[in-house]
Formats: structure tokens, C-alpha cells, sequence
């Protein structure tokens, strides 16, 4: 299994980002992929946005809702994370993440089943 992702970089408060994961060596319409991201400080992951490649199901945490679009394109083996709007606290490293599905409760987005992670792209948000 291999995950690539690109597209990070410095942007203002307001600006856009596109990121991009690359998938490899699995299924890619079997399998879930997610956004997730370790701020400034942080000890665990927040998952941001997953999107199921089965059914193009996606879920979204609050924060991003509105601001962040999940796309697939199945012919590429990638995922996209659309951000518009962005605030200081998004500043984070981006991991993509494969796992057999995706789901969220009480707030909190996370893939279920065994998860493999790329190697992150970093994301800087200036107020």
C-alpha cells in the first residue's frame, strides 16, 4: 500500500488549498480513504473528511463543513480535499489514510478496519 500526498504549502487566512492522494497497491473502489491532520502541538490525529470509493458516501468534521469538499476520482486511484476559507487553526500536517470504510459519531470522522497512512503534506494558515 502506498499513499502520496501533495498540495500543502503557506496560504493566508482566506485563501484556498487543494490537496491530492495518490493511492497505490490496494483497491482503491474497495476501500475508504480520509483526510486527517496533527496540528501544532497536538498528540493524535483529527480526522477531517473521509469519502468511501464504494458509494461516494463522505462525512465531514463540523469545523470543516461548508468550507472542505472530499472528491475521488476512481480512474486516477485519487482523493482530493478541496479547502476554501481557510483559518489559522487549520494549519496542521495532512495525512491521507486507507482503510475498509469510513464513518463519524458524536463529531469525530474516522476509518474503520486496518489503516494505512502516507507521509503527510504540511499546511500553514497565516492569520
Amino acid at each position: 500500500v502506498r499513499l502520496v500526498e501533495s498540495g500543502g504549502g503557506l496560504v493566508q487566512a482566506g485563501g484556498s488549498l487543494k490537496l491530492s492522494c495518490v493511492a497505490s497497491g490496494f483497491p482503491f473502489e474497495n476501500h475508504a480513504i480520509g483526510w486527517f491532520r496533527l496540528g501544532p502541538g497536538k498528540k493524535e490525529r483529527e480526522g477531517v473528511s473521509c469519502i468511501s470509493n464504494s458509494d461516494g458516501s463522505t462525512v465531514y468534521i463540523d469545523s470543516v463543513k461548508g468550507r472542505f469538499t472530499i472528491s475521488s476520482d476512481n480512474s486516477k486511484n485519487t482523493v482530493y480535499l478541496q479547502m476554501n476559507d481557510l483559518k489559522p487553526e487549520d494549519t496542521a500536517v495532512y495525512y491521507c489514510g486507507s482503510g475498509a470504510d469510513a464513518a463519524e459519531a458524536m463529531g469525530v470522522v474516522y476509518l474503520l478496519g486496518n489503516i494505512d497512512w502516507g507521509q503527510g503534506t504540511q499546511v500553514t494558515v497565516s492569520s
